[in-house]
């Protein structure tokens, strides 16, 4: 499986058979001609959504032509997913890939696409730490404050989620595991909407995704006990990490983009290069920082190669912790 893996991201990025190369290039040379749409598989607010906006409005401004952002919520990331796999493979509808849609490649036994097969890697765009986030109501300023809390009061925390089997879903698994507290978890339709009953107070934690969380923490609304990352966050430098708590925790989330399989490689290729010219611009890198982000970049084939690797990680979390989809 993990041969199968490396070997198909390795080569997805190869262009489509049957047009000649001649036509490829000069597509490529004046692609885009029309507005290209972003297909965001989850509802507004959350990470993923914040950096779909930030790139399409860079990337319009660049090209010329709108790249419109196209929220797709529902089976968590799936029906966006797949909306993308059917589209014709032209370049002008993309993927706003996450780490959720590697997770679902275990967690679902059927799907109506393989993930690994129909999705072209374009681009890594950056990685984050979740934090873990909670409603100042409850009891609890540091890691070990919430473990205590969550044993003294079994079944009675409940840990939001942006869906389950999202990565929002399968960090507050991984850290149930290696703690044996029994959080309660709830899902949502998106990070977005978990968010704002966090904030009421229906739900007690979360480990949010950076970008959606990390206003709310500044302005004091959300109080947050540790980032999932190895490192800390500049983003958040005095927030501790699980790991110093529980040593060898580690989570992270990341973003990329991707498209319908068979996309010209020339198309590819463009889209590759103006969204690593974009992570190199000043503002970009400083807003990214801003949301705790850290650039990925690269090659298609290095985006490929981390989507395989992550694969394999979440493989092992979801299995030992027997997670079924809803």
């Amino acid at each position: 499986m993990k041969f199968f893996h490396r070997r198909q991201f390795l080569h997805l990025a190869a262009g489509a058979a049957g047009l000649p190369a001649v036509y490829h290039i000069a597509w490529a040379q004046t692609y885009p001609t029309r507005p290209v749409r972003i297909i965001v598989p989850a509802g507004p607010g959350g990470g993923i959504d914040i950096l779909a906006r930030l790139f399409g409005q860079w990337l319009s401004e660049r090209l010329g032509q709108p790249f419109v952002v196209e929220n797709r919520p529902g089976g968590g990331n799936n029906i966006g997913t797949e909306a993308v796999v059917r589209a014709a493979p032209d370049g002008y509808t993309l993927l706003l890939v996450n780490a959720t849609n590697v997770i679902n490649s275990t967690l679902y036994e059927k799907l109506n696409f393989n993930f690994i097969r129909d999705i072209t890697p374009v681009a890594g765009l950056d990685r984050e730490p979740y934090v873990i986030a909670v409603h100042p109501s409850v009891p609890a300023r540091t890691v070990p404050d919430l473990i205590a809390h969550a044993k003294a009061n079994p079944g009675k925390t409940n840990m939001a989620s942006g869906g389950t089997g999202t990565g929002t879903h399968v960090t507050g698994e991984q850290f149930k595991m290696m703690t044996g507290v029994n959080l309660v978890h709830v899902p949502y339709r998106g990070t977005g909407p978990a968010l704002t009953d966090l904030l009421g107070g229906q739900v007690q934690v979360m480990f949010s995704t950076m970008p959606a969380a990390i206003e709310y923490i500044r302005a004091g609304k959300l109080l947050a006990l540790a980032v999932t990352t190895a490192t800390r966050s500049e983003a958040l430098p005095d927030i501790p990490t699980v790991g110093d708590f529980l040593p060898g925790f580690e989570a992270s989330t990341w973003y990329g983009v991707g498209a319908p399989r068979n996309t010209p490689a020339e198309i590819v290729d463009k889209l590759n290069k103006e969204f690593n010219t974009a992570l190199a611009d000043p503002k970009i890198k400083a807003r990214l920082a801003d949301l705790g982000g850290t650039v990925l970049g690269g090659s298609a084939a290095d985006f490929g190669k981390l989507i395989a690797a992550e694969t394999e990680k979440w493989a092992k979390v979801i299995r030992a912790a027997n997670i079924k989809p809803e």
